[in-house]
């Protein structure tokens, strides 16, 4: 059988294709992966674990003279995702009020396009970017959790910067990249790990989807999602290029919602009750955003990434 060719016949099929066999089969079985043992630990929990050896591997490949430029891409991401989920997510607020338009409330809004799938960039920067694209993941972490959306909804006072979780990503790129730096040896052995992991924990990050939280959340959930695979995506493609950079495919590959985002509603009730009536809907738009981004950004990146090459085909015939 030839299952590693067919994979890459795929746009992106090294992890599109695990990621949705591991979705369904969480939505429609979804004990088969708790059955404990390593079964459990390698395709149900391991994501974390499996995305920071990655993220080691590809600090490897990383020449220290390339550091400041994955963190300018970092900034500039983090900066322009924020931005237009806090502008969109305010504006529907001041105009329509905390209820919102279509069941879109500003807690779903800005909890979703401001919190990004740190584990789909890497998979989609590895294959169609470089290592500095990978690199600024050390930035974009500083949006996994509710704190921007606290700060965006005027609860800021009641959070703290989560600068331990910017400290937490940027370690694993550390030590590959001092290692890959001393020794030329270990950075090609480290090398193998980039292509060889990416199946395994986007498997794993598939695992923690069900598909069944699109229905729950109906058409608000997939507009959601929409507005930040599109607005979110294209804005950082667009800021990249505005920066002076030839390839913005990063920015796409921002163009997601993270899986914990789920949790963020919830979160900002805990600290501000007034929100309480909003989260059990916020949180299934949030849920539905994240599995409808999982899928199609991936497809825009792929799209894009076909694009530009054919341009630069035709600007090399020309």
């Amino acid at each position: 059988m030839k299952i590693k060719k067919t994979l890459e016949k795929i746009p992106g099929g090294m992890m599109v294709v695990p990621l949705l066999m591991a979705a369904l089969l969480n939505t429609f079985f979804p004990k088969a992966l708790m059955i404990g043992g390593f079964t459990t630990a390698l395709f149900k929990n391991s994501a974390l674990a499996l995305i920071a050896l990655f993220l080691l591997c590809n600090g490897a490949q990383m020449r220290f003279s390339a550091a400041p430029k994955a963190l300018k891409k970092g900034v500039i991401l983090t900066l322009t995702k924020y931005a237009i989920g806090v502008a969109i997510g305010l504006g529907v607020g001041k105009l329509f009020g905390p209820a919102g338009i279509l069941g879109l409330t500003p807690l779903a809004i800005i909890a979703a396009m401001t919190n990004s799938n740190g584990g789909l960039f890497v998979a989609l920067t590895a294959e169609y970017g470089d290592e500095t694209d990978v690199g600024a993941i050390s930035v974009l972490s500083l949006n996994d959790g509710p704190f921007f959306t606290m700060m965006a909804l005027g609860a800021s006072g009641l959070a703290s910067i989560p600068f331990m979780a910017f400290i937490a990503v940027l370690v694993p790129i550390a030590v590959g990249m001092i290692l890959g730096n001393l020794d030329e040896d270990m950075r090609e052995f480290l090398a193998q790990g980039e292509r060889l992991l990416i199946p395994f924990f986007a498997f794993a990050l598939g695992a923690g989807l069900d598909l069944t939280t699109v229905f729950k959340a109906g058409a608000s959930g997939i507009i959601l999602g929409l507005l930040t695979v599109f607005l979110t995506g294209f804005g950082g493609y667009f800021a990249l290029k505005a920066s002076g950079e030839k390839n913005g495919i990063a920015g796409l590959a921002e163009g997601s919602t993270a899986g914990n985002a789920v949790g963020t509603p919830a979160a900002i009730a805990a600290v501000d009750p007034s929100y309480q009536p909003l989260v059990a809907a916020a949180t299934a738009q949030v849920a539905a955003a994240c599995i409808i981004s999982a899928i199609l950004c991936p497809a825009l990146v792929v799209a894009m990434d076909k694009y530009q090459k054919k341009k630069a085909l035709a600007v090399a015939d020309a």
